[in-house]
C-alpha cells in the first residue's frame, strides 16, 4: 500500500463506522405525547368537573 492510500482508508473507515444514536431523542415524537396527554386531560377535566367540584368542595367543608 503506498504512503497517500493508507490516509485515504483510514479516513473511508472512519467516515463508515457506526457511530452510537443521539441521546437526544425523537423530539416531535414527545411534543406529540406531551400534545395528546394534555387534551386527553382537559377532555377528562371537562366531562368529570361537576364531580371534581363537589369532592373538593366535601373534602374543604369537612376541614374545621
Amino acid at each position: 500500500m503506498n504512503p497517500v492510500s493508507r490516509p485515504m482508508v483510514r479516513l473511508l473507515l472512519f467516515a463508515l463506522a457506526p457511530r452510537p444514536r443521539d441521546q437526544r431523542g425523537d423530539v416531535p415524537g414527545w411534543v406529540l405525547v406531551t400534545v395528546m396527554t394534555a387534551g386527553l386531560v382537559g377532555a377528562l377535566y371537562g366531562l368529570a368537573k361537576p364531580q371534581l367540584t363537589d369532592m373538593l368542595t366535601t373534602a374543604l367543608n369537612s376541614v374545621h
